[in-house]
């Protein structure tokens, strides 16, 4: 059995033209709904910013000025580093010293040596 439409050439061109409007609206409206959302969390980033800036600016002048801790006088010796950058040992002794709240030339590091 042979199927035949009874459809012509220009209702199969109006079909296609609102099918095409039909999808190019859904795309506007999608785009539309991106474009809204977007500017609700820029202002609302906006807003949190304001807040935490003058939260900071309340807080700042509550807090009294910190006196300077005085620094310990001299140096503590010589190091030795085995197979360790001068660089790397520096971040570690500067780590250390933070982490145990004392000041670098209050403490002594004898040598440092990398742990494979």
């Amino acid at each position: 059995m042979l199927l035949t439409s009874d459809i012509t050439i220009g209702e199969a061109g109006v079909y296609a033209l609102l099918g095409y409007a039909v999808v190019f609206f859904g795309i506007v409206l999608l785009m539309l709904v991106v474009m809204v959302l977007g500017k609700y969390f820029a202002s609302k980033n906006t807003k949190l910013a304001a807040t935490a800036a003058a939260a900071a600016q309340a807080v700042a002048p509550a807090a009294p000025a910190a006196a300077p801790k005085a620094v310990a006088p001299g140096s503590a010796g010589e190091l030795k580093l085995h197979d360790v950058e001068p660089k790397t040992a520096a971040m570690l002794m500067a780590i250390v010293a933070d982490k145990m709240g004392k000041p670098l030339n209050e403490l002594r590091f004898i040598s440092i040596k990398e742990v494979k």
